[in-house]
């Protein structure tokens, strides 16, 4: 059994395309588990949507920026910790309001019903190899993020309670492949918007053998300037950070 786990789209169409044309070209998955953030960020939202629609056997979960599109809520800004932070705070509450309206403009009602209805968990029964859970973040909420150099002893508090063999999930744009207490934990990291230094898209695919698991990350390369391209023609409300991430995978 194969599968290909794919996450953090954000919109993102052309790296969209040349992860799934390198899926293809290794032999079809049996199943597509895309794991949230699908829409915002990038200039393709609608056409990203319909394009992950026409997978075949695709399971899909909500991510955090996926709940903002359709709630209105919007991510917490960061802290204030000097006077030139404070200062720079309407500009960025300006940026960050006006990028989610962008996306949101350009969604329809078919999209908002789409990503309104996903779940945010799913679980599945290996036969031979045992329960797989897929979170978009971690087990407790779609915000925090565990990433390659979180603590054994904080990734064991937000996936602990699972009861789970492999956990699944994304939220970080960084890949991660680890065991904690015996549970392998895979992180697939971005199609999007990488941010470990290689703006690379980054995909799974795990192929499940009777009780063994191989889960290989797999790097694309695509034409970022087309996105670049796309954003200031389009002229994208937040197109110097979205542009600053594609080009060199740092936030």
């Amino acid at each position: 059994m194969r599968l290909a786990v794919l996450s953090d789209v954000h919109g993102n169409l052309p790296a969209l395309e040349a992860v799934l044309a390198d899926i293809e070209a290794q032999g079809e998955p049996d199943a597509y588990l895309v794991l949230g953030d699908l829409a915002a960020f990038c200039p393709w939202p609608s056409e990203t949507l319909a394009r992950l629609q026409e997978l075949p056997e695709a399971l899909f979960l909500q991510g955090n920026t996926d709940r903002y599109l359709i709630t209105g809520q919007r991510p917490k800004p960061s802290p204030v910790r000097s006077p030139e932070d404070w200062t720079a705070m309407p500009t960025k509450l300006a940026e960050r309001d006006a990028n989610f309206r962008w996306t949101v403009e350009r969604l329809s009602y078919d999209d908002f019903q789409f990503l309104r209805d996903l779940p945010t968990r799913f679980d599945l029964d290996v036969p031979g190899y045992g329960r797989v859970v897929a979170v978009h973040a971690n087990a407790q909420d779609d915000e925090t993020s565990l990433t390659p150099d979180t603590s054994d002893d904080e990734m064991r508090d937000y996936f602990s309670d699972l009861d789970a063999r492999l956990v699944l999930y994304g939220h970080t744009h960084r890949p991660v492949d680890r065991m904690v207490d015996g549970m392998r934990i895979v992180n697939d990291g971005s199609v999007g918007l990488p941010l470990d230094g290689d703006p690379r898209p980054a995909y799974a695919l795990l192929d499940f053998e009777g009780a063994d698991c191989a889960a290989a990350i797999h790097r694309v390369s695509y034409d970022r300037e087309v996105v670049i391209a796309e954003l200031e023609r389009a002229d994208h409300p937040a197109k110097g950070w979205v542009g600053g991430i594609v080009r060199k995978a740092r936030g």
